[in-house]
């Protein structure tokens, strides 16, 4: 043999073993496995977000590895894609493969069985009977076409087979479930991301990454009425209009066009009485942009609405741009003097603060919000418990009263506790925090607060300020107190107060006057965090200043500091009542549960961070539904390949291949004439119902030739 033909030879082999290869169930349950592995990291990490979220999350570094592999967008990754197509073609190869020798088989009766191989079957029976092999053949057929089998008879060159099979479909199960997994994953390629990245590749398609009106964004950034498939939303205010879709991508969007126009009319939302959504619905009018024609849909909640070809879901709500009412107060300087200020979700405010300017970005607000409240009578956190040290007491101080607004984990009380409003405040160097308060007091631990929420971070959750309510239901005393702690003038006088009440004596000792109330001020300033150098004040200046007391005199030394600062908070209070020109406070319980929280909030308010603080007082809600817009061509495909598994794996388990040989021949040298006939039975799998019926067909055969069994 010639150099070539063994070339030749060793490439054909080569290729015939990498189709093997392929073709074979290892390969396939190892792409399986691969995209099993994908799947679940396409549900643990979500999908298609930002990429400054991805980066927030999970660092710069590993941002970069991630991003590298794709895992931002799995579905549509090109390893992912590239291992669909691979199991396609190896499910394809193995069709190919074996469905022509399966229907081969399934049409052959395998009438070249020899009556010594009969014997060595397991299942297997012989007997005798009067009168001639054909007879005997044809009396045997019979019988085994009403047990429902098929039935053939072939003349041999020393007797007739009778060759008889049942349940052949059963290979269809082979075939009809391999070609579900081809035709699924086919439909599951329509519908993912390949028609987008194809244009992306192709036809110079790019996400898009500013900002601005959707309708100024250039064609490039656009996808026409063509496009097979996509997954979008839109966001359409009420009484708006929309006929694009926006797919977010991970570096931008891409605008998605439309065949119709849909105009929200309304968007409805009922609740439970808890306060839980309990009906989402948009009331829209479409208009077909090729036809012009026009009519009134409903949309709900697991009730799309499906129009040439395109489905719109009700995905969830949003606002719209509601006008919003607020009044402001200052966090920091001797002024407690309120402002008004206007603003729309969306939109931003321009806000003067001493001589620095910031801006009020409206990002969002909520008229019901569903909290996790509890009931209860509150406790004095600075009483120091039995043989609790300092910093314990520190640390449970401030857990107290920072934190979620509804942190308790185990409460099930749902309650509704009105709108919030959302912003993020931005100083002239670009730094931002965000802030999310409630506009009404709610009852924590048997106090009524108001919450005021910060975080640095989007992914953060809300830390809550908890501001108490006074007698009128405001926020207007606590403020007062803390302009009046950040007053030196003020600070002295309640401290000159405390003393005087302290000691009524310490009139005639004069020396004893000054000292208790240069003890007062100067406990008011500890806590007001004048000297911190920038450190803040509160519990956090207290711990600091206690520090330097020797550890056996701290616990004695936070008693005597906590009880000089609750009286000389009470003065304080009561003196900033007098520069205000108004009645003094009266001594009750309330008024001393009110300065309780008050001067938690007040310690507290060191972490706040911002330089006002905002109140919601009025709005005006603008409700604005999200839909998503699908338009999947391969859901069609996917049904098919899905009932094709159905009537394959029915196939497969419940139709049982059975095939039976009857080898008759003359009995010769007897008289009168009698026929021999031996029985050979097979199947796939042996079940006790194959059992069963070989028993019976091994009794009832015999029966029917009116021989018994030999």
């Amino acid at each position: 043999m010639s150099t070539t033909g063994i070339e030749l030879k060793t490439r054909r082999r080569a290729l015939a073993e990498a189709v093997e290869l392929v073709s074979s169930m290892r390969f396939a349950i190892a792409l399986l496995v691969m995209l099993a592995i994908a799947a679940i990291i396409g549900t643990i990490m979500q999908q298609n977000k930002a990429e400054p979220d991805y980066i927030n999350q999970f660092g710069p570094f590993w941002f970069e590895i991630f991003r590298k592999l794709g895992l931002y967008a799995v579905y549509s990754a090109w390893w992912f894609l590239l291992i669909l197509a691979i199991l396609i073609v190896s499910t394809s190869l193995c069709i190919a493969r074996n469905a022509p020798k399966m229907l081969r088989d399934m049409r052959s009766w395998r009438e070249n069985v020899r009556e010594e191989s009969l014997r060595n079957f397991h299942h297997k029976t012989e007997w005798t009977a009067d009168g001639s092999a054909v007879a005997l053949a044809s009396r045997t057929a019979q019988r085994l076409n009403d047990a429902g089998y098929r039935v053939k008879l072939v003349d041999k060159p020393n007797g007739v087979l009778v060759a008889a099979k049942k349940g052949a479909a059963n290979k269809f199960g082979y075939i009809f479930a391999h070609s579900a997994i081809v035709i699924i994953l086919l439909g599951g390629l329509l519908d993912s991301d390949l028609p987008i990245r194809f244009q992306q590749w192709f036809m110079g398609k790019t996400p898009y990454m500013g900002a601005g009106l959707i309708s100024a964004i250039p064609p490039q950034h656009r996808l026409g009425l063509d496009n097979p498939s996509y997954r979008g939303n839109t966001m359409i205010p009420e009484g708006q209009n929309s006929s694009t879709a926006i797919l977010q991508q991970a570096n931008g969007v891409l605008i998605q066009e439309l065949p119709f126009t849909i105009h929200l009319n309304k968007f409805i939302v009922d609740f439970y009485s808890t306060g839980m959504p309990k009906l989402f619905a948009s009331e829209v009018t479409i208009h077909d942009s090729e036809t012009g024609k026009t009519f009134p849909a409903s949309i709900k909640v697991n009730q799309p609405l499906i129009y040439r070809g395109v489905a719109v879901y009700q995905s969830g709500i949003e606002d719209g741009g509601s006008k919003l009412k607020l009044t402001g107060y200052p966090m920091s300087g001797t002024s407690d003097k309120a402002f008004n200020i206007d603003g729309e979700v969306g939109s931003a405010t321009e806000l003067k603060h001493g001589d620095d300017p910031y801006t009020v970005e409206w990002s969002g607000f909520r008229a019901f919000n569903v909290e996790n409240t509890r009931e209860g009578q509150g406790q004095d956190v600075r009483d120091v418990k039995k043989g609790e040290t300092l910093e314990a007491q520190l640390a449970r101080t401030l857990s107290q009263h920072t934190g979620s607004a509804a942190k308790n984990a185990n409460n099930k009380d749902l309650k509704n506790v009105g709108p919030s409003v959302q912003y993020k405040l931005r100083d002239k160097t670009g730094q931002a925090r965000e802030f999310m308060n409630y506009m009404q007091p709610v009852t924590l631990e048997g106090a009524e607060v108001y919450l005021a929420g910060v975080r640095s971070n989007p992914g953060d959750p809300f830390s809550f300020l908890r501001i108490p309510s006074d007698d009128r239901h405001g926020v207007r005393e606590w403020m007062r107190l803390r302009a009046a702690l950040a007053d030196p003038a003020l600070r002295e006088e309640a401290a000159r107060r405390y003393a005087e009440r302290a000691m009524p004596q310490a009139k005639e000792d004069a020396t004893l006057a000054r000292q208790l109330q240069e003890s007062a001020a100067k406990t008011l300033a500890i806590f007001a965090g004048e000297g911190s150098n920038g450190k803040g004040g509160g519990y956090l200046a207290v711990s600091q200043f206690l520090e330097r007391i020797p550890p056996a005199e701290q616990e004695k030394a936070a008693n005597v500091f906590m009880k000089m600062l609750n009286g000389a908070m009470w003065e304080l209070w009561q003196a900033a009542h007098a520069r205000a020109g108004e009645a003094p406070v009266e001594p009750t319980e309330a008024h001393g549960r009110f300065l309780q929280l008050a001067t938690n909030a007040l310690s507290d308010s060191f972490f706040y961070g911002a330089p006002v603080y905002l109140s919601l007082e009025d709005f005006t809600e603008v409700k604005a539904s999200v839909l998503q817009v699908t338009r999947s061509p391969g859901k069609k495909v996917v049904y098919l390949g899905c009932l094709l598994l159905v009537l394959g794996i029915f196939s497969m388990f419940y139709i049982r291949e059975r095939r039976i040989w009857v080898w008759v021949k003359e009995q010769g040298g007897t008289a009168p004439q009698s026929a021999h006939a031996m029985m050979a039975m097979s199947t796939q799998r042996k079940t006790l119902d194959f059992e069963r019926e070989f028993d019976d067909l091994k009794t009832r055969l015999p029966q029917s030739a009116q021989i018994g069994v030999s």
